[in-house]
């Protein structure tokens, strides 16, 4: 089962990211990744085939380190689509939107073909990418984040926890689920998302379960 990490602090996110994601390799996996929103709102993503340590491998090789206050990250158990850099998370949709998924989207090639039509590119082979897209055509409409993910969400059929992030929001992450666990981490350094507890224990012990 996939195992997602993600929240925003007062501080550098990326080594929580790590952090977390290691705590969450009991879970299973055949690759990993993150993606982080720099100062200037953009977005810094790596990811990798194999375990979390190649993940922080080439996060260390970087002359440029990843550097933000808000991030998620991902290790994903292939379904839809073979173990590739390509197919591993978090999804981008036009540098507007950034998605890890845990579940399944069972209606995801009629969406491929509804968003091929609005002229949406696929980079990847798996259901998430279509996620991605639908958010951000939503947000075409000028309307809020968490306001373009109630409206994208109702189209999806199938199960998923959600963890969402979006550089015109740089102040703000989303989390939703439905089938698939999701929980919220408060403390007074941040607030953050797992699929897990055990991947955020080292930051807080308060959690709300989402029904």
């Amino acid at each position: 089962m996939c195992g997602i990490v993600g929240g925003i602090t007062n501080k550098n996110i990326t080594p929580l990211l790590l952090h977390g994601l290691k705590l969450l390799e009991y879970r299973g996996y055949d690759s990993s990744g993150l993606i982080v929103l720099s100062k200037n709102s953009s977005f810094d993503r790596a990811r990798s085939v194999g375990k979390v340590y190649k993940l922080e491998k080439n996060i260390n090789s970087r002359k440029k380190p990843i550097l933000g206050n808000i991030g998620i990250a991902h290790t994903r158990w292939a379904t839809h689509g073979e173990p590739s850099n390509l197919n591993a998370h978090p999804h981008i949709s036009k540098n507007s939107v950034s998605v890890v998924h845990n579940g399944i989207i069972e209606n995801y090639l009629e969406l491929k073909n509804l968003q091929l039509k609005q002229g949406y590119k696929f980079s990847s082979d798996t259901d998430t990418e279509v996620i991605a897209h639908a958010i951000d055509f939503e947000l075409q409409s000028n309307i809020s984040l968490i306001e373009s993910v109630q409206k994208a969400v109702s189209s999806l059929e199938g199960s998923y926890g959600l963890g969402i992030v979006s550089s015109s929001f740089p102040d703000r992450i989303i989390a939703t689920r439905k089938g698939s666990p999701l929980l919220i981490g408060i403390s007074e350094n941040g607030n953050y998302i797992a699929s897990d507890q055990m991947a955020l224990l080292s930051e807080t012990k308060k959690f709300i379960f989402l029904e």
